[in-house]
């Protein structure tokens, strides 16, 4: 049994100092200068020509720099997304930006899962047993809302879902989808790149709007149904207990085929009898 956590905690050092490794030589060799806007549009010719003579080499390069990219919780993500806009067009840019980030994202996920859940749950597990119940709940609402609202950075999105339970294929799905809008816009952004000179002003303030209320939809429609049934079984269980004069209850609810209930009055008796 030791053996084993011995092992563990050797493969977690080796992933940690791989990844920080990674980090170190990103900003030692100023690799983010290749990921501004004026790189980007001072070699957008160089590139366009090396995607029309090896596309399909061009799209694994690009989707595997934006994996690491987006495993690691670097900047540059979102220069690189209007590089795919650029590069690939509206169609073909949004489908392999789209599965590039979310495999990023399911992998920054899953490297803070594997090296941060079991120490952050055996310390507050008490505390986290509500967020967890949530979570398992409505998680992929929430997480939902979280990708389209644009509150937290996707990076911190991808690191705090890996210190809850949430399952991996789930947290997939639901980034992809919730991601897709904003995917879109930059990818369609990065058609005209010569014309865009901050990222700022790529999501207007009507924009976002725009996706907080579509992200914020679906948790707030689950939740005003479950208001609606707990008020429904309620008022059912109250008129149950009504009477008439005689002592007989004016309704009865039954449960009838499908789980449907059934009303029957004394009105409805009396005529029958």
């Amino acid at each position: 049994m030791k053996e084993g956590k011995n092992k563990g905690w050797i493969v977690k050092s080796l992933l940690a100092g791989l990844m920080g490794l990674g980090v170190f030589a990103f900003l030692y060799f100023d690799l983010g200068q290749y990921f501004s806007l004026d790189y980007l549009k001072s070699s957008q010719e160089r590139f366009q020509a090396l995607y029309q003579s090896h596309p399909l080499a061009v799209i694994a390069v690009y989707m595997g720099i934006y994996i690491v990219v987006t495993a690691l919780s670097l900047p540059g993500a979102a220069v690189l997304t209007l590089a795919g806009g650029g590069l690939f067009g509206l169609v073909v840019g949004t489908v392999v930006v789209s599965f590039a980030s979310t495999i990023g994202a399911t992998l920054a996920c899953m490297v803070a899962r594997f090296l941060l859940r079991d120490w952050v749950q055996g310390k507050f597990g008490p505390k986290l047993a509500a967020i967890n119940a949530g979570i398992e709940k409505d998680g992929a609402f929430y997480l939902f809302s979280l990708r389209l609202v644009p509150v937290f950075p996707f990076f911190i999105i991808n690191l705090a879902m890996g210190l809850t339970r949430m399952r991996l294929f789930t947290f997939f799905w639901v980034s992809q989808l919730g991601m897709l809008a904003g995917t879109m816009v930059y990818v369609n952004a990065g058609k005209e790149l010569a014309g865009i000179d901050s990222l700022a002003g790529i999501l207007s303030p009507r924009v976002l709007i725009s996706f907080a209320a579509l992200g914020l939809f679906p948790i707030t429609a689950k939740k005003l149904l479950e208001i609606y049934q707990r008020r429904f079984r309620k008022s059912g269980r109250d008129m149950s207990g009504l009477q008439d004069k005689a002592g007989k209850p004016i309704i009865n609810y039954r449960k009838g085929p499908g789980r449907r209930l059934r009303r029957q009055t004394n009105d409805r008796d009396g005529k029958r009898q």
